[in-house]
């Protein structure tokens, strides 16, 4: 049963945190080296690694990466467009549904599994 808790508190910190890195990282981007965005992106993307770690002690990578990476890449997408203003195709958003299907295919089947 905590398996089951602990698998997506982990996995959603683990994301959360990657995409709030990847976020500061772009905003901080072609400025001044030493800027408070590239810095804070540098120190979120170390906690969300430390994250990871977690994640990687308690769960098989074959279900923990393509979790981790998809919902990152879907997380990432939506900071771009909402945060960022960054325009995302139509096509893309159907990849993001598409991603959204695989992962929901693998932690359901690892879930499962648990039980």
């Amino acid at each position: 049963m905590l398996a089951n808790l602990l698998f997506p508190v982990l996995i959603l910190l683990t994301v959360g945190l990657n995409t709030l890195a990847q976020t500061f990282l772009k905003l901080g981007a072609g400025q001044n080296p030493l800027n408070v965005y590239l810095l804070g992106g540098i120190l979120v993307y170390g906690l969300s690694t430390v994250f990871y770690i977690l994640v990687l002690g308690k769960f098989n990578l074959s279900v923990a990466y393509p979790v981790v990476i998809g919902l990152t890449v879907v997380a990432t997408t939506i900071a771009g467009a909402v945060i960022l203003k960054e325009k995302v195709s139509p096509v893309d958003w159907v990849g993001v549904g598409l991603m959204l299907s695989g992962i929901c295919a693998i932690a359901f089947g690892r879930l499962s599994s648990i039980t």
